[in-house]
């Protein structure tokens, strides 16, 4: 959304646009703000923007196999203190996953293309309406 604005904030003016959209026009400057100064981030969001290329790093020097719990030992065994489940939550946002061992199971494989079976039963899926008798 705030790609959005900034595509046409010229012709047509941010506050039109928020308007229009649910966003407020305080959080678009303030989007604004944070990118323009990276101080103004939070401390979490500095310290995950840190451990990003530390934990893809990690993850591509190990041919892409290690899942969270060895990119976090890892990690570990080089000094970086970070919990496990930032790992677990940094990798999920970047789409990371480590190998997974055997066949995933698949209990049905549909066929798309066929026709979806007739209704054997004749259900009626109509309501009867009351009649009131007062």
């Amino acid at each position: 959304m705030i790609a959005f604005i900034d595509d046409h904030r010229g012709a047509l003016g941010v506050e039109p646009i928020c308007k229009h959209l649910p966003i407020a026009l305080s959080t678009y400057y303030d989007h604004q703000a944070k990118r323009a100064d990276p101080e103004l981030l939070s401390d979490r969001a500095r310290r995950d923007a840190e451990l990003r290329p530390e934990i893809r790093r990690v993850f591509e020097e190990n041919w892409r196999f290690y899942g969270v719990r060895k990119v976090w030992r890892q990690l570990g065994r080089e000094g970086v203190d970070v919990a496990r489940c930032t790992v677990a939550r940094l990798m999920k946002q970047m789409g990371l996953q480590g190998a997974i061992r055997g066949k995933p199971h698949r209990t049905t494989n549909p066929d798309e293309n066929a026709p979806c079976p007739l209704d054997k039963v004749n259900r009626q899926f109509r309501c009867r309406r009351r009649t009131s008798s007062g």
